[in-house]
């Protein structure tokens, strides 16, 4: 009788930060990655929604989470993420950067101070949140994992701030992955497509639109519909384990292969 193979995707004992984990993608991810063995610590800004995934996570993993909530746009929520998560843990494995906003505006019509609000939550806040982080992931050999969007790669109208900020981000990953590979530290992006959150919403969509947007995916992508946050944490969760311990400076597309359609 052959071996029982051991588990591909685990991150047993492992500490990992999750920003943005209140709701949506940063929420599934934490809950995901309970269910792997993942010793938490989780940042939101709604501390009710914070605590409702922590909750989950508990339920799942019998481990509670610590919580750091706050506004990534503030240093000190981030200095206190990443001191207070080694000072409880003792170490750093995994850093997620999921933390982030979507603001409409067109080139004329954005506002410096919706631009500026945009560029310091997706971009400023992760690039100090790594920052921070680097020192105790290179004593544990870790990584880092952003969450980016195909955003970063194809534009739509009436988004420029964002796709903007989430090119940054790749571009960040793929400096930081060069920077760090010698250090055993590993940085890898994801690219979601349409996911099915409520981030459209909170920029403005009425529910009606919402819908009408989620049906037109089925001409959108090849696989005709959206997302699930669930298949998104799943890619989070295997470029943040062993089994892709060979990976790193990657933006891995999760959009249905949106990519390969013509415009």
């Amino acid at each position: 009788m052959a071996a029982q193979q051991e588990q591909v995707i685990s991150l047993q004992g492992k500490v990992c930060v999750v920003t943005g984990a209140s709701s949506g993608i940063g929420a599934g991810t934490a809950i995901h990655f309970a269910g792997l063995g993942a010793r938490l610590t989780l940042n939101g800004r709604n501390q009710e929604k914070l605590q409702e995934t922590a909750q989950r996570c508990e339920e799942i993993s019998g481990l509670k989470p610590l919580l750091v909530p706050g506004d990534l746009t503030d240093e000190k929520v981030v200095q206190k993420i990443v001191e207070e998560t080694v000072g409880h843990f003792g170490q750093l494995d995994v850093l997620v950067n999921c933390g982030g906003i979507l603001v409409k505006g067109t080139l004329e019509n954005t506002t410096l101070e919706d631009y500026d609000h945009v560029m310091n939550t997706n971009t400023r806040s992760l690039f100090y949140m790594s920052h921070l982080a680097v020192p105790h992931l290179i004593k544990t050999k870790g990584n880092i994992v952003n969450v980016s969007s195909l955003l970063s790669q194809r534009t739509v109208p009436g988004c420029v701030a964002y796709c903007t900020s989430k090119s940054a981000v790749d571009h960040m990953t793929r400096s930081a992955a060069r920077e760090l590979g010698s250090k055993q530290v590993r940085v890898n992006a994801v690219c979601p497509g349409v996911i099915v959150t409520e981030v459209h919403k909170r920029a403005g969509m009425s529910e009606e639109q919402y819908q009408e947007f989620l049906k037109h995916t089925k001409e959108m992508n090849a696989v005709g519909r959206p997302g699930t946050v669930e298949e998104v944490a799943r890619t989070i969760a295997f470029l943040a384990s062993d089994a892709a311990s060979f990976i790193t400076g990657v933006a891995l597309l999760v959009d249905g292969g949106q990519h390969i359609m013509c415009p």
